[in-house]
């Protein structure tokens, strides 16, 4: 029996799904804060799940060469090369400069108000100097060291420019609209509450493609058939840890009961905020979304658009029950009407 919300809204995906005393709902919790690049989530996916080459050319986009997620690539880390104006993490400045639009004396002058900037690593107030030489714009800092900025060099030598890397992967929505239009049951809602494809069945219809707010879903060219990350389902009735966050060596991918990550993620962006990083936010983890809420969900140092994610999904089955209402009732009113026509038309 379908409930009267089963296509929006919060709910526990398994009991909805028919499974009676289902496990903890498991999911993914992305942390792009502490993200390097590295890719082995990227390796082990392919690795553990048998997942074809996807191409070894660079795209011209950094350093990724897979570019999004597709039927070969179930994980996407994605490098976002962003370039940020010199002084963007400090407050304004007070009173309109006399002289320059960014002149040595202004930038002094804000550095020496009694507001504090509030960022670890930083330009910390009551360093004239330090804000004097960011007027003069971009510098080249040379090749990356091995310490993160600011380390080996003070933090007023810190570059104006930074790299926002991010694991992409399947959302698991807890509204999929890829399982509710499969026409063959090829994909199916686990115990876990994840959404895994059966390809086996899969007739490559492609409906789910088009279903998905995520853009995650692809066919594989060679058969036609879809695919995506499953959330390594044979390793969890196993009780194991996928193999990406298994082999994640700064534990940006963690796995694990979905409101215990939760609370880690809240947890973490408080965190982030106390030590000045005021754009740190999540993203997918509210069950009032237009999804009701993901099974993956991501901490984000920008907006989502930067890293090329929805910024409102929302599933496209939602509206179904309305469609079909409209639809039952322009039916009926054309029924009406051709009635009425064929009567009036009689002798």
């Amino acid at each position: 029996m379908v409930h009267a919300n089963s296509l929006y809204g919060p709910l526990d995906p398994a009991p909805d799904a028919g499974y009676e005393d289902p496990p903890a709902r498991m999911g993914f919790f992305t942390d792009t804060s502490v993200c390097i690049g590295c890719k082995a989530c990227e390796v082990a996916c392919k690795e553990w799940n048998d997942v074809p080459e996807s191409g070894l050319d660079l795209l011209g986009m950094s350093y990724d060469n897979t570019g999004a997620l597709t039927a070969n690539s179930w994980r996407h880390v994605a490098f976002v090369e962003q370039p940020r104006p010199s002084g963007w993490a400090t407050p304004a400045f007070e009173d309109t400069p006399a002289g320059p639009p960014v002149s040595a004396a202004t930038a002094t002058f804000g550095a020496e108000t009694a507001t504090h900037t509030g960022t670890d690593p930083g330009i910390p107030s009551g360093s004239p100097g330090a804000a004097a030489r960011m007027v003069g714009g971009s510098e080249f800092l040379g090749m990356p060291g091995a310490q993160p900025p600011g380390r080996g060099t003070g933090m007023e030598g810190r570059s104006d420019f930074r790299w926002l890397m991010m694991s992409d992967v399947c959302k698991h929505c807890t509204h999929a609209a890829c399982l509710d239009v499969c026409p063959t049951g090829s994909l199916f809602r686990t115990e876990f509450g994840t959404v895994v494809v059966q390809e086996d069945i899969c007739n490559g219809c492609g409906y789910c493609i088009s279903a998905c707010p995520y853009g995650v879903i692809d066919q594989r060219k060679d058969d036609g058939r879809a695919w995506k990350c499953t959330l390594c389902y044979d390793r969890l009735g196993a009780g194991m840890t996928p193999a990406c966050a298994q082999a994640c060596p700064t534990e940006s991918i963690q796995y694990g009961p979905l409101e215990e990550l939760r609370g880690r993620a809240a947890a973490r962006v408080a965190t982030l905020h106390g030590r000045g990083v005021s754009q740190a936010r999540l993203y997918g983890h509210d069950p009032n979304d237009g999804v009701g809420g993901d099974g993956a969900f991501f901490l984000l140092l920008d907006e989502p658009e930067v890293y090329g994610l929805p910024p409102d999904p929302v599933v496209t089955t939602r509206d179904l029950p309305k469609m079909w209402k409209r639809a039952g009732l322009a039916a009926v009113t054309m029924a009406a009407a051709a009635a009425v026509a064929f009567i009036g038309g009689r002798p």
